[in-house]
């Protein structure tokens, strides 16, 4: 039966890999974010992978080789528990590509408000207020730059680091 399952692809190929199971006739899916980012000193924003280096796939291992999968350009392994790959429930991928839509059609690329933005010191708990984690609630662990930090969540049973603005994020009260 068809399910969704979760690839770590080679660093910065998740489209490649993604082109190549198209190809093969694998139904694919890529979340996507937008990130600010700045060329020559001009604000812009960029179209980039949600979940870096992470595809989603939606086949059937007993009618598609699963070492097929493996020895496609880009792939590096399956996501799962120990030695065995582990389904995805649809209703997780429905909420990421609901968030995903509700932000490209909702998002105003124009700028944002000039607020000033609350420091978080490593350790301090905080909350997405925009974007595909909103709602969700981390760990701050560090910063990235002037404008972005690194945070910690849990999902799918593991603590992932994300990079993020840190206009997405308010600090959790007490």
């Amino acid at each position: 039966m068809k399910s969704w399952y979760l690839l770590y692809c080679k660093s910065r190929n998740e489209a490649r890999a993604q082109d190549n199971l198209k190809l093969q006739q694998i139904e694919t899916y890529l979340p996507m974010h937008l990130e600010k980012v700045s060329k020559a000193g001009k604000p812009s924003v960029k179209r980039a992978p949600l979940f870096p280096n992470y595809l989603f796939i939606y086949f059937d291992p007993k009618e598609t080789s699963v070492s097929r999968i493996h020895s496609t350009r880009g792939v590096s392994r399956f996501v799962g528990c120990k030695e065995e790959m582990t389904a995805i429930d649809d209703s997780i991928i429905h909420a990421i590509r609901m968030k995903e839509h509700k932000l490209f059609n909702e998002l105003d690329v124009s700028g944002g408000g000039s607020e000033s933005q609350p420091e978080f010191k490593p350790g301090d708990r905080v909350k997405f207020v925009d974007g595909p984690f909103v709602d969700l609630e981390g760990i701050f662990a560090e910063k990235s730059g002037e404008k972005r930090c690194h945070i910690l969540f849990e999902i799918m049973g593991q603590q992932k680091r994300v990079n993020v603005a840190k206009e997405s994020l308010k600090p959790v009260g007490n």
